[in-house]
């Protein structure tokens, strides 16, 4: 061991279940050529738990003899766990270790599995795993030390065909292992799981022939009987091992998300679709070690929700993380038209690129995530009805407040700022500010959120101050016009950036939304207007950008031509997007603000 003495078990005492073949005899053989005392049980019963004779277990027993070790057979069922344990006291006075590996198979569907299938599987399994640990538990706590592992499988962690009696009974054994280990803990007994693929009577004929040739039990028996050494300090993990390779498993939770703005709420069907795909969001995920720790997470949620005072909608805040990186800008530039055949989209599209960087209105999607997958729009109406099939986008202003990184996490914050009513549907103007890691402010957006039928309510019909108004255009011809022709796959294209809604891709969602064929993201046309404004009045360079403000005022259909008319004031340009083969206006009273305007009338 290159200079350091090997690892021994002298003076322990190890009982092996169903060691009689397979694992548990390597396992066994293992522990009984490093000094161990071993205890062999095996009932000598077929896979399928049926029949009894003593030779597996003897034969075990006399390898371990023969090679110098000390070895005992037992020949009791492990549902008699009592009695296996007492085996191993009378003979050696104590026990160190147990493996409970002994299991049988009964595959059945679902559908044909018996009550006598499914008894004798968690019998053999989780009852009798309960049974020898709660035998040994007692000794090991005496003696201060005890180290037990369970046996679960691929099936208990992933489900399997025709294995639910196996699958259940391997599952449940995680579940005891966590509490083992937990009880144990100060008396230094250990419990981990081992979740092993290795051939075996159980297993021969089920896997492939080339696999089951490889996945021997020898290259896993070293893993667990590690795992029963006094020296190995983990407790209540789960290790997988094949093949000479080994992994830890832990289960984990996403960040998930609160369907209510404040503990006078309630929580509506609608308000969990709006938020579903945050709630089933695994890209932030957790490791909880403790049940206090999961307890801890949704104290903090129900204290942020109960600092939302009376549960008022503009009051209510919520928050999302917002990951990006390389792939993320260009995949957003690619979406929006960007491409190498224009040598200046080249910093938009190659990560090496000496000045590689965001097209700036990339940083409308941390506020469009927060604000779609969350409820802040259905919670702000009375009805409490909006979703994405009577929800438009009205208008966005977004405002870079520092230099633009080009990957990162951003916390963003968002709230309802506003509600009107205009009659035919409700306004609700969402405000959200995205933080970076060190809790510097990088981005605001507002966006104001159309509710088709929502309205009607007896609200207020003007914006309250601070709604970033639009601006007019001058009465002159534009100063400069750009032409991009999208295809007639941008919206699928443009989706991949994080804004799913059917509207833009499902045809009978579309239809149901009252258009003849989805249609092009609002959000997309603006990203062409931003390129067309960079290109013309600051050389392409996102770092001069500052804001901007659009109204959506029509539909653009995939494959259309935009037309962007600009007219330059100092540092803002304004503009208007149209679609060329209809001749109309798709975004209105528009402008962008550049810190700087290097390009000249």
């Amino acid at each position: 061991m290159s200079g350091k003495e090997k690892l021994r078990f002298d003076g322990r005492v190890a009982v092996v279940t169903g060691a009689g073949a397979g694992l548990g005899r390597e396992y066994a053989l293992l522990l009984g050529s490093r000094g161990a005392k071993v205890v062999v049980n095996d009932l000598g019963g077929s896979p399928k738990g049926e029949g009894a004779s003593q030779r597996a277990a003897d034969v075990v027993v006399d390898e371990i003899r023969k090679s110098g070790g000390q070895a005992v057979a037992d020949y009791n069922s492990v549902i008699d766990g009592a009695k296996v344990i007492e085996t191993a006291i009378k003979a050696y006075g104590r026990v160190d270790i147990l493996i409970n590996n002994a299991g049988i198979l009964r595959d059945r569907s679902i559908i044909k599995t018996s009550e006598q299938d499914w008894n004798l599987v968690h019998d053999v399994h989780l009852k009798a795993s309960f049974n020898c640990t709660q035998a040994a538990f007692p000794h090991m706590k005496a003696q201060n030390f005890g180290r037990i592992i369970m046996t679960s499988s691929n099936s208990g962690i992933f489900g399997n065909f025709g294995q639910a009696n196996y699958s259940a009974a391997k599952m449940g054994l995680v579940g005891l292992a966590n509490t083992v280990a937990i009880e144990g803990q100060k008396n230094n007994i250990h419990c981990n799981v081992i979740i092993p693929t290795a051939a075996s009577r159980m297993t021969e004929g089920i896997m492939p022939e080339m696999l089951f040739n490889e996945l021997k039990p020898n290259l896993i028996a070293p893993v667990v009987v590690y795992m029963c050494h006094e020296s190995c300090e983990d407790n209540g993990s789960y290790i997988e091992s094949a093949a000479g390779w080994a992994t830890k498993v832990h289960m984990v939770r996403g960040k998930g998300a609160v369907l209510r703005p404040s503990l006078q709420e309630t929580v509506t069907l609608e308000n969990v679709q709006n938020a579903w795909n945050k709630v089933t969001d695994m890209s932030k995920t957790t490791h909880l070690n403790t049940i206090a720790e999961a307890s801890g997470t949704l104290l903090e949620v129900l204290e942020k929700l109960n600092s939302n005072g009376d549960g008022g909608a503009t009051d209510a805040v919520v928050e999302d993380d917002f990951t990006f990186g390389n792939k993320e800008l260009i995949l957003y530039a690619l979406g929006i038209g960007a491409t190498t055949a224009n040598s200046n989209d080249l910093r938009f599209l190659y990560e090496n690129d000496a000045d590689f960087g965001a097209i700036p209105s990339f940083f409308v999607l941390p506020g469009l995530m927060t604000t779609m997958s969350s409820s802040l729009v259905a919670n702000a109406l009375p009805s409490g009805n909006a979703d994405l099939s009577n929800i438009l986008h009205g208008e966005q202003y977004l405002e870079i407040c520092d230099e633009m990184p080009t990957s990162g996490t951003l916390l963003t914050k968002g709230r309802v700022f506003d509600v009107m009513d205009k009659g035919s549907g409700a306004v609700v103007v969402t405000s959200c500010d995205s933080y970076d890691e060190t809790g510097r402010l990088l981005v605001k957006n507002q966006s104001a959120i159309f509710v088709v039928g929502a309205g009607k309510f007896g609200g207020k019909k003007t914006p309250i101050a601070g709604v970033v108004p639009l601006a007019a255009a001058p009465s002159r011809q534009p100063d400069a016009t750009i032409q991009y022709k999208t295809d007639v796959g941008q919206a699928a294209l443009y989706r991949l950036s994080g804004d799913l809604n059917p509207l833009h891709i499902d045809p009978n969602f579309a239809r149901l939304s009252g258009f003849n064929t989805p249609i092009l993201h609002g959000l997309c046309s603006l990203g062409y207007s931003v390129r067309a404004v960079l290109s013309k009045y600051a050389n392409n360079n996102g770092q001069l950008f500052k804001a901007v403000k659009v109204r959506f005022s029509g539909p653009v259909l995939p494959g259309q031509t935009l037309r962007i008319d600009m007219w330059k004031q100092g540092t803002r340009i304004h503009f208007r997007t149209l679609v060329v083969e209809t001749g109309k206006e798709v975004i209105s009273g528009a402008y962008v603000d550049l810190k700087d305007s290097k390009a000249k009338l």
